[in-house]
């Protein structure tokens, strides 16, 4: 006989401004702050009680409600400031312990542990082996992925990015998880090759999801009124993320000559500000605003800062065509999201979303390193609207068929139930301590 789980799950994300209201565009901060939040508010609303455990710094509170079922739960590592989440990892063992600790205090019980990203499974790995729980590790992107699809000198990528420490230990926390749940067909490719060997049976594909109650389509007359309130009129290209190299928005403005050859009216929206820019952030945005100015298209470019989350929706609906146009992009949930508000959308050859849509229909894709491909994309949808009308129509589909929460959220539990079906005793007994005989205390942090 099974034994029934606890209706409570833990989520681990480590790095960035996780909390209820986060600040998307902050360092660290972006489409994985979402992907954790709304899964939880979707457990949530399926009777789970969820524990969102993140690392507390600066002066963010101990505990934040984001509603009855949902709350964020912060422990200190590494000390006040904020740490990036390259090199988090030296500071997991001591965040380990202050999260066992709480939980051992208050006799908290879990159905599993969910982490994501290498940081948080460090710490997903740890806690999991102390309390006898399945454990659930969700990439979101994989170093060596990564690493082979940056264009810097291999030593310099080494220095940003960690890379060696982080390929060795993604590797040991793919071997140690129940289950390894990549996003797209290309992650799990990557999890197959001798860098990771990871069994085909323990990979999960479960992709991001997004809101259905907040991301769907307008009508025509809506969009222009829109158009209009936010000073977006005519034809808009539309691109919006964090600043990031990877995100190749100066691929984009390279792409955009070709555009403005072809549909001289058009202009390029790009919103990749954030509410508190670091100075590496303001230097790069200073390095595209050159770039327009070089091209000749300085009055063509639209910088737009920071879009809170609750003006999202309505700028990718000014769009009339939206660019993912990254280097290297694990999934690509902007583009998603896009989609969903019945949006035309073209997408990077050079992430995990391409192979997951049908070519002229639910969208075009391109290769940003070719600016001719990708902006002859572009044009091609603001220059023929049958294209941009199909698109529209089939992307919306697309988006509701394979991405909302809900989906994602009984797949994420039908992974549970596959694994208590395997290991019936999983939930009955704990694993081996790491360190035998040694008790777990109650936390002296602040709670």
């Amino acid at each position: 006989m099974l034994t029934r789980p606890a209706k409570r799950i833990l989520m681990i994300s480590t790095h960035g401004y996780v909390a209820a209201h986060p600040e998307l565009g902050k360092p660290d901060t972006g489409g994985q702050v979402v992907f954790l939040l709304k899964l939880s508010e979707c457990l949530g609303r399926m009777g789970y009680k969820v524990d969102i455990a993140t690392r507390r710094f600066e002066d963010q509170p101990a505990i934040e409600s984001l509603n009855e079922n949902v709350r964020v739960l912060r422990f200190p590592c590494g000390g006040r400031e904020f740490i990036g989440k390259e090199w988090l990892c030296d500071f997991i063992p001591e965040w380990v312990e202050h999260a066992a600790r709480f939980i051992a205090a208050r006799k908290l019980r879990y159905a599993f542990i969910n982490s994501h990203y290498w940081d948080a499974g460090l710490a997903g790995m740890a806690l999991a082996e102390r309390l006898g729980l399945p454990h659930f590790h969700t990439l979101h992107s994989i170093g060596a992925w990564k690493r082979d699809n940056m264009d810097e000198p291999p030593d310099v990528l080494e220095r940003k990015y960690n890379f060696a420490r982080r390929i060795r230990d993604e590797a040991a926390i793919y071997a140690a998880s129940d289950l390894v749940l990549a996003t797209t067909e290309e992650q799990k490719h990557v999890l197959r090759t001798p860098e990771y060997d990871v069994p085909e049976e323990k990979i999960r594909i479960i992709p991001p999801g997004y809101d259905d109650l907040q991301f769907f389509p307008v009508s025509a007359a809506t969009r222009e009124t829109l158009k209009a309130d936010l000073d977006a009129t005519g034809p808009i290209v539309l691109a919006l993320g964090r600043m990031a190299h990877n995100k190749g928005y100066d691929l984009l403005i390279e792409a955009f000559r070709v555009v403005a050859r072809r549909v001289p009216e058009a202009r390029l929206l790009l919103a990749v500000g954030s509410t508190s820019p670091s100075p590496r952030e303001l230097e790069q945005i200073d390095e595209l605003r050159q770039l327009a100015h070089t091209h000749g298209l300085a009055e063509r470019v639209l910088f737009r800062d920071y879009i809170p989350d609750d003006q999202l929706a309505d700028y990718y609906r000014i769009a009339d065509v939206f660019a993912l146009s990254s280097r290297y992009e694990p999934f690509g949930m902007t583009a998603v999201e896009a989609m969903a508000c019945g949006t035309p959308t073209v997408v990077t050859t050079h992430g995990g979303l391409w192979k997951m849509l049908h070519w002229g229909r639910d969208a075009l894709y391109a290769n940003p390193f070719d600016p001719e491909e990708f902006g002859h994309a572009l044009a091609t949808v603001l220059q023929y609207p049958e294209v941009a009308a199909r698109l529209a129509s089939r992307g919306a589909e697309t988006a509701r068929a394979k991405f909302t929460w809900n989906g994602i959220a009984q797949q994420l539990l039908g992974g549970l139930e596959e694994v208590l079906t395997d290991e019936p005793t999983a939930m009955a007994a704990p694993r081996a301590n790491p360190r035998p005989g040694t008790p777990v205390q109650p936390s002296k942090v602040t709670t």
